[in-house]
């Protein structure tokens, strides 16, 4: 009995790389188009709205938005952490 070509033919791997939304968030107007996309397509979904307004700082670049708002880049990064709650006046500073 012969093989069968196909079932001994391997298809070559896909190669994949990781997405990262801050590489297309270049300018202020990026940015904001990105929020105002969560903010309209999932109004509901506040883990993926506060992953959104973390997205825009980290695009900018942390060390400059967190000198921008007279914030530590620390106070930053706790602030938009997982375990993070910032207040309003830490999200308006940011903005």
């Amino acid at each position: 009995m012969a093989k069968s070509t196909a079932a001994t033919t391997r298809k070559p791997k896909t190669k994949t790389t990781l997405y990262d939304v801050t590489q297309y968030l270049k300018t202020p107007e990026d940015m904001a188009a990105y929020l105002d996309a969560w903010l309209e397509e999932a109004p509901d979904d506040a883990s993926g709205i506060a992953r959104a307004l973390g997205d825009a700082p980290r695009a900018k670049g942390m060390t400059q938005v967190a000198k921008d708002a007279g914030l530590s880049r620390e106070s930053l990064y706790r602030a938009r952490s997982t375990d993070g709650n910032p207040s309003i006046a830490t999200v308006l500073k940011v903005a």
